[in-house]
Formats: structure tokens, sequence, C-alpha cells
């Protein structure tokens, strides 16, 4: 007979009473009810959060829902290094970047994030102590818009833009770059999910394309496409779980969106939208496939953005079978 030990390999809980606060896949045996459960996801939706200090577009994002950091970008005349830290309700002005830059993206966490690459096709990467920048190497191929991955000692950077579209991958040890496995398809503007071991790379621009890859630490393979082909995205999330959203979509019909994707391990589905739509918001990965956050972008009207929006994911259990 096949048990859930034999499929999992691990034993049910047995408990007296449901946890107080689940995971997302937990499962256990209520001896008090009587029955099996399982902690899964809820319903998502997007919620107004506190504007950023700087409109701006094309800004790096890094951390989670409630402990922000967003850097750089457009701010409608000139390149901006401004820094800000995001609390779970406001944000507040840090340490400006030593290089103002767009187009750049983001790694790492709130206290300790990083910034790499940007206009005028720089390779240079920046580390953040919660308080202050510190320039570090640059990265071998000098690109804006790349897809980024990973911490301040382990971290992924792949496709972009010179002065076209590649697939060059580089790998961050924490003291230098190295080139890797390039990606499949070249382009610029990926969504990010994952790690420096196992990450994501979906959508993008060369031209606007549906095509995502995974990384497994060594070579890139073509995986799902994701449903609605855009550039310059948000995500959130890992290699197993996470979201895509806003952007820019092509053709007539095309401009910024509002869609929202979520990525089980297998398939991409589409969620609930925005409120605004917006591409080329703070770019990285930006909290988890529950809580993630959106930062600044731009909007056909009336241009760069402040707004912040918060994505959550209820959790909750359901009865899966009696056991009397």
């Amino acid at each position: 007979m096949t048990t859930y030990k034999n499929i999992k390999g691990i034993e049910i809980k047995y408990l007296s009473a449901d946890p107080p606060a689940p995971t997302v896949g937990q499962v256990w045996y209520n001896s008090t009810t009587k029955v099996v459960k399982g902690a899964i996801n809820g319903v998502g939706a997007w919620a107004s959060g506190g504007a950023l200090n700087t409109a701006r577009s094309s800004l790096g994002g890094a951390g989670t829902q409630t402990a922000g950091l967003a850097f750089g970008g457009y701010n409608g005349s000139a390149s901006t290094g401004d820094t800000e830290e995001y609390n779970g309700s406001s944000w507040s002005e840090q340490n400006n970047l030593n290089t103002a830059r767009y187009a750049v993206v983001g790694f790492g966490t709130q206290a300790a994030g990083m910034a790499f690459g940007g206009i005028s096709l720089t390779g240079k990467t920046e580390k953040y102590n919660g308080t202050s920048w510190t320039e570090v190497n640059d990265g071998n191929t000098a690109r804006s818009r790349p897809g980024s991955v990973g911490t301040q000692t382990s971290a992924l950077i792949f496709g972009g833009y010179t002065t076209d579209y590649v697939a060059v991958t580089e790998s961050y040890n924490g003291t230098s770059w190295s080139e890797v496995a390039d990606l499949n398809t070249a382009r610029a503007g990926l969504g990010s999910l994952g790690t420096a071991a196992a990450a994501i790379g979906a959508s993008g621009t060369a031209p606007v394309t549906v095509n995502v890859e995974s990384w497994d630490g060594s070579s890139w393979t073509e995986i799902a496409n994701i449903n609605s082909a855009r550039a310059d995205s948000g995500s959130a999330g890992i290699q197993t779980e996470g979201i895509i959203f806003a952007g820019e979509r092509p053709g007539p019909a095309g401009g910024d969106a509002a869609i929202t994707e979520a990525w089980n391990g297998t398939s991409w589905t589409e969620v609930a939208d925005m409120a605004t739509a917006r591409f080329n918001v703070a770019r990285g990965v930006f909290g988890t496939s529950t809580l993630a956050l959106a930062a600044g972008g731009y909007r056909a009207s009336p241009g760069q953005s402040n707004l912040t929006e918060e994505w959550t994911v209820t959790s909750f259990t359901t009865k899966t079978f009696d056991t009397d």
C-alpha cells in the first residue's frame, strides 16, 4: 500500500490541535478532530503600500515585503542613486549608490543588498551593508536589464543588453564574477526567480518572448512558457514557486501591464491583476510567492511612478479525509 511516507519520505505529524501558523505544503493529523489536514495557498491579492519618496522607473530591488530595498532608477530627467528602505508600511531615504544609474538590477536582502549593471552599459557592482554602498569587482560583461538572483556571497546574472541582446551568464562568489553557461535565448528584461544554484529566467525581450528557462547550477533548460509575453516585469519567489508581475507587452494592444502570473514549478497560472498597470518596476527577487512587493515603475500616464503594491496570499487548512 502506498503511504504518505512512501511518497514524501517523512511521516505526518501527530498533533492535538492545528498548528497556529502552518507553512504551505505542511501536512498533519489532528488527533482531536481525527482528520488529516494540510496548508494550501488561498487567494492572492494586491493592496496599496507606502509610496516611494522618489518617483522613478528602471530601479533595482531586493529584500522582502516587510524589509525591502529600492535603489537607482530614472526620475524623469536623469539617472539617480537614491536608495530607500521599506519597513512594511513606508519608505525611508538612505545613502545613495556611488554610481547613479537606471536599468539596474538587485539581489540580496535589505541589510545585505547588491546592485549590478545599468545604463550606460556598466558592469559596476555595489554592495549594501544596511547603511552605505561599497564598490566591489565589476562583472565581466557590462550590461543593462539582466536577470538577477542570489545573495552577497552567491549570485547569478543572466542575459541583458550591451550593444545587442546577450545570453551571457555570470556567477558571483562574493569576490569576483565568472562566466558560466549561456541562456538558450539571448534577451533582456527577464523576470527572475530563485537562487544562484536554482534559478528561473522568464519572458523578456529580444523581441518580447514567452520563453522560460531553468538553471540547475551548470546549464539552462527551456521549460513551460509563461502565458503573457512581456519585458521588464517584477518578480518574487524561488525556482519551484514564484510570481511574475507587471511588465511591458508587445504589439499595438501592448503597453504597460497589470498581469500577475504564478509559477508552481510546472506551469504558469494567471492570478489577480495589480491595481496599477506599469513596467520597469523595481527588478530583482522582491519577496516570496505569497508576500511580494512591487515598487515604482513607468506608467503610460503620468510617467514615472512612486506607487507601491503588496502581494499577499492567505494560507488556509483543508480536511483531506476522515479516519473514522
